[in-house]
């Protein structure tokens, strides 16, 4: 596990400049920002500011998430997708991150992927326009309009935008939908997070139950990225956390720390 990042959510409470402290703390190549937390993007500075304070502090910013529910697109969708592609491409981020709908009742099979269609074509511009990539990330619940990588791979194939458009594959999600399917060439960064409540089946999982991964880990993890590397994914492996007690630690990036070596001391045990 070469590269490892952060996704903000998994240190919410920290600023912009945390965030990079931490990022420098854990040996982290990158991070990935969002628009859905409490405190102002970039603290509030200037994307070209936030550029330069990641280059100082020898981070790559990754992605910013999110066009939420891109394949319902409507003109709300563009204006949206406008916005926050200028703000990756003045921050110096790669893409932006496209999360589909979540909210049911679910489309038929034809009309998913009618819609999946349509949106990435609108989109497609905007990020040429850009020069950056758009990051699918499917989720696995089952009120999700694109639940398998396998629909949205379908989608990159017939509009043969494969320079445009990769996957996020999202341990947890990845779980959720019982996918088996791993597309490790078509793959830009992977989310990882844990879930150890043994009380839990997998229908009953949320956001907030994702910790860090450790030995108690419920979602496979490890094989998931085993898959993944073996199909010669190198990309950022960026840590997702969403539980509230993540985000209350005082000593996060020691708890990040740990997390990483075990993933990789793991990984690299298995590969002896």
């Amino acid at each position: 596990m070469a590269k490892t990042a952060i996704n903000h959510m998994t240190a919410a409470n920290a600023s912009f400049g945390e965030l990079l402290s931490m990022a420098q703390a854990c040996r982290c190549s990158g991070v990935e920002l969002r628009t859905d937390l409490a405190g102002p993007l970039f603290d509030g500075r200037p994307a070209a500011e936030a550029k330069h304070e990641a280059q100082q502090a020898g981070i790559n910013i990754i992605a910013l998430a999110e066009v939420v529910a891109f394949n319902r697109y409507t003109e709300q969708t563009r204006q949206q997708a406008l916005n926050l592609s200028g703000l990756a491409r003045d921050c110096g981020a790669q893409g932006i991150v496209l999360i589909p709908a979540n909210d049911g009742p679910l489309p038929d099979a034809k009309k998913r992927q009618s819609m999946l269609l349509s949106a990435l074509e609108a989109l497609l511009p905007v990020l040429e326009q850009h020069q950056l990539t758009g990051f699918i990330e499917p989720l696995g619940f089952d009120t999700s309009t694109l639940r398998y990588k396998t629909e949205a791979m379908e989608a990159i194939d017939k509009l043969h935008a494969h320079h445009r458009l990769k996957l996020i594959h999202d341990t947890f999600h990845h779980h959720l939908a019982g996918e088996s399917e791993y597309f490790a060439s078509s793959t830009a960064i992977v989310h990882v997070s844990g879930v150890i409540d043994t009380a839990l089946t997998s229908a009953m999982m949320q956001d907030h139950h994702r910790v860090l991964v450790n030995e108690y880990d419920r979602l496979n993890n490890l094989t998931q990225l085993q898959m993944l590397h073996a199909g010669g994914f190198r990309g950022p492996v960026s840590v997702e956390a969403f539980a509230p007690e993540i985000h209350a630690l005082s000593n996060l990036a020691e708890h990040l720390q740990d997390s990483f070596k075990f993933i990789s001391s793991a990984l690299a045990a298995d590969a002896a």
